[in-house]
């Protein structure tokens, strides 16, 4: 891995704007999504805005319907130290 090269961090992203983001870039409505998920669309838009916690649960739900790894939502900013990585 010593050609790794990691992507700069251009700006801070919360977990509910990650959800609100993929989200976006899939052209998935709040409605959408809430159909593939059974998640309320309030529930969406609270967790998008940040006025409700994620939570690991939700997580795993709507990760599964926006065909990405949970973590993906749950730790939009976690940094991996790539010397300590295996």
């Amino acid at each position: 891995m010593k050609d790794f090269i990691p992507a700069k961090q251009h700006i801070a992203v919360t977990p509910g704007e990650s959800v609100r983001i993929i989200r976006e870039l899939q052209e998935l409505s709040q409605n959408q999504l809430a159909e593939l998920t059974g998640i309320p669309q309030s529930t969406i838009s609270s967790i998008e805005s940040g006025r409700i916690n994620l939570g690991v649960e939700r997580a795993k739900v709507l990760a599964t319907a926006l065909k990405c790894h949970p973590a993906v939502l749950v730790f939009p900013g976690w940094k991996l130290n790539t010397d300590e990585a295996a």
